[in-house]
């Protein structure tokens, strides 16, 4: 007879001990409702600030609970932890406080927001390591690290004390809110705050249904429930850098499978746009993991009408050199934002008749490469045109081809669009 596998979930009373223990460095954070997109919605939504902490995200909750557990012995040999950024400042600050030594890995294209942040919250108690390209290499390079030192790994999301530093939130949730909550909407990466809030809500108020949203880019844990087994992606869309994980937890996966209510992704693109609506209607300055939770209303819109609904927003550590790429995915998801190769006459005037015939009275050049480097009849140039409305589009493909200035439309073609976006 097989051995029955016990399956760890989080215990009321051990998120309550963690919700003590976190006390001293994590305060309140607010549960605001949104006038704007209540209305948008017909709806009560309530955005739950976990951008306002100290570090700016809510990893500061799993860190310390999980750090504050570990013996004496551990502590004086010092801790790893593998990161994109919160985690690793959420480690930082604990260590810091703590006095504990740590050695904080993190991606090499980690924003190097996020990269100071850690620095400047550790101080001369942490040293940060760049290694690898997404979050899995990083933690691979700390596991080998911890197993030659003979330290401690922290997990950011697969270890039993990170999830229920996080499950305090829910208590957060319960304890702010005047109404009964309907939805949650949380961010899943490697599944460990949406873990920790199926503890807190089961044990508390089961009947709230918990929304779990992933990029579109970096879809792990859906295609883990959807397969029935936890599954590591190959490929990820790394943009959204605190959500992007090619694999869940071990120990989060059968949690989320078992008590979310539904997974669902959201286009990287779709996400720019909330981030860009939040900063310039709302002045709320999110990463993108962040706008996650908004940006998925729009697919729950008949279902939450009428209802009290939370989304969690997990974190405001987001680079201001990345806004520009930030509002290039907006507009190209939005089909405002187009690259085509433009094959330009070879003679004087070329370029005003593209202009002034061609191109739309609303259409903007936005971006344009252009060298002439033979004598052939026409030279291609690579321009992008910012649309009006996506409606403008077939029309100036028609224009195009009309006088022959047609050659090719690049979003579609990813092998060439790469090296524009």
């Amino acid at each position: 007879m097989s051995e029955t596998v016990e399956i760890y979930f989080p215990q009321i009373a051990d998120i309550y001990q963690a919700a003590k223990t976190i006390a001293q460095v994590a305060e309140e954070t607010p549960l605001q409702q949104s006038i704007r997109y209540s209305k948008a919605y017909g709806a009560n939504i309530l955005l739950k600030r976990e951008d306002l902490h100290r570090v700016r995200s809510y990893k500061i909750r799993g860190a310390y609970n999980k750090i504050s557990s570990l013996s004496q012995k551990q502590l004086d040999n010092g801790v790893v932890c593998a990161s994109a950024g919160n985690h690793a400042q959420g480690v930082a600050f604990a260590c810091s406080h703590l006095q504990v030594k740590g050695t904080i890995y993190m991606p090499v294209v980690t924003p190097k927001q996020k990269i100071d942040q850690t620095n400047m919250f550790g101080g001369e108690w942490v040293d940060v390591v760049l290694e690898g390209d997404t979050f899995d290499d990083s933690k691979k390079a700390a596991e080998l690290f911890c197993e030659q030192k003979g330290k401690t790994f922290v997990h950011p999301f697969d270890d039993e004390k990170t999830i229920e530093g996080q499950a305090t939130v829910g208590l957060e949730i319960l304890q702010q809110s005047t109404e009964p909550i309907d939805y949650v909407f949380v961010a899943v990466g490697g599944g460990g705050l949406a873990s920790g809030l199926c503890g807190t809500f089961q044990a508390l108020s089961p009947n709230i249904k918990i929304i779990g949203v992933e990029p579109e880019g970096a879809p792990s844990m859906l295609e883990s429930i959807e397969k029935g087994k936890l599954v590591e992606l190959e490929n990820i869309d790394k943009f959204i850098d605190g959500a992007a994980v090619q694999k869940v937890g071990s120990l989060t996966y059968p949690i989320c499978k078992e008590y979310l209510h539904k997974m669902v992704t959201v286009p990287e693109g779709k996400v720019c746009q909330t981030i860009l609506d939040l900063y310039n209607r709302d002045a709320i300055v999110v990463e993108p993991a962040g706008a996650l939770t908004i940006a998925a209303l729009d697919y729950f819109k008949d279902e939450i009408r009428g209802k009290n609904v939370v989304c969690v927003v997990s974190g405001s550590n987001n680079d201001i050199t990345r806004t520009a790429e930030i509002k290039e995915r907006a507009l190209l998801y939005a089909q405002l934002k187009h690259y085509f190769i433009v094959r330009f006459p070879q003679r004087p005037g070329a370029l005003k008749e593209f202009v002034v015939d061609i191109l739309g009275p609303n259409d903007d050049i936005t971006h344009f490469e252009y060298s002439k480097k033979s004598s052939r009849e026409n030279a291609p140039a690579i321009v992008g045109v910012e649309l009006k409305s996506p409606d403008d589009l077939a029309p100036l493909i028609q224009r195009m081809k009309d006088n022959n200035f047609y050659g090719d439309y690049l979003n579609n073609k990813p092998d060439l669009f790469q090296y524009l976006v």
